[in-house]
């Protein structure tokens, strides 16, 4: 291959396809039809002699040259693009609509403050919710379904932090807030008034937020290794269900600490110390790289960074007195 003869814009084509792995997508991104953009990676193809993108049944699958490759040319565009954009960027002229996913809860706490600056500040943005039902958003990001997914994805944050396949990940990330797990119950539980221990916590009925409906949990895997295992009565798949039923019923629930607020029942609950170590749980922001550029994506993010900062992290630990 001549590097001097090579069609620099096939590189662009290349790069969009790498990252949305699927060729109609990549086609709508760079305002194409699917034919021409097949066509310029034939022609990819032939300059650097290998065949770069496999196609399968959900789209494409890069070959190791092609994986090889991919960082530098991202790095080379990345450059290119951050020299040539505008260099301001007025938020209160900006019209755009982010759609976005989140727990209920999660929601809950990070939504009233975020409405408060768009009212302010970014008349013409709007947020479109998302359920979220899954702890692996990332599908709904490689899709464009969402623009951005705010929650807790312990297996996604621990791969794309340095597991196989990190560095050629369209997925970033960052940390809002981290926390603790605490067992919750109605204040006139029968196990309100003395130390949780693990043999009370064990023989008591539990209720388990999943999005799934699969009754296992960390709680579960955390047992395992003691020989202990729990009765799951009931799953649900909002946070402010589970707080409405554990205040109503002798059903025990474990929650992020910070989580317990929104379930609009706080004064008819108190916390208790877990008689097991769980891991922090992690509420993280997740988006495609796509986006990483875009001054309206990132005064969203921003905004929700500044919102943990200033308007939650005073407020989330105190919470419950948490009894012990």
């Amino acid at each position: 291959m001549n590097f001097l003869t090579l069609d620099l814009n096939l590189l662009r084509v290349f790069d969009a396809v790498m990252i949305e792995q699927n060729l109609t997508r990549a086609a709508d991104k760079l305002a194409m039809t699917q034919p021409a953009v097949s066509n310029a990676l034939k022609r990819l193809r032939y300059s650097l002699g290998d065949e770069l993108l496999i196609r399968t049944a959900y789209g494409v699958k890069p070959t190791p040259r092609a994986e090889a490759l991919w960082p530098a040319i991202r790095q080379a565009l990345s450059n290119l693009e951050a020299a040539i954009a505008p260099t301001s960027f007025d938020v209160s002229q900006a019209q755009v609509t982010f759609r976005m996913a989140m727990a209920d809860a999660t929601a809950a706490l990070w939504m009233p403050a975020l409405v408060r600056a768009i009212e302010s500040d970014a008349p013409g943005i709007n947020a479109r919710m998302v359920p979220l039902t899954t702890r692996e958003p990332r599908p709904m990001l490689l899709r464009g379904d969402i623009d951005i997914a705010v929650g807790f994805f312990p297996g996604v944050v621990a791969q794309l932090a340095g597991g196989q396949g990190a560095a050629h990940s369209p997925i970033r990330h960052e940390r809002l807030y981290s926390g603790r797990y605490v067992c919750v119950m109605r204040q006139d539980h029968p196990l309100a008034n003395k130390k949780l221990t693990l043999d009370d916590y064990c023989s008591a009925k539990h209720l388990l937020v999943s999005f799934s409906g699969r009754a296992h949990g960390l709680v579960d895997e955390a047992l395992a290794p003691l020989g202990r295992e729990r009765r799951i009565l009931l799953t649900v798949n909002q946070f402010f269900t589970a707080g409405r039923v554990v205040a109503n019923s002798d059903l025990l629930t474990v929650l992020p600490r910070h989580l317990i607020s929104s379930t609009g029942m706080t004064d008819a609950l108190i916390c208790k110390e877990l008689p097991f170590d769980l891991p922090e749980v992690h509420i993280d922001m997740l988006w495609h790289e796509r986006d990483g550029r875009n001054p309206a994506h990132k005064w969203l993010r921003d905004n929700l960074i500044n919102v943990t900062q200033t308007n939650l992290l005073p407020e989330l630990e105190p919470g419950l007195h948490l009894d012990t």
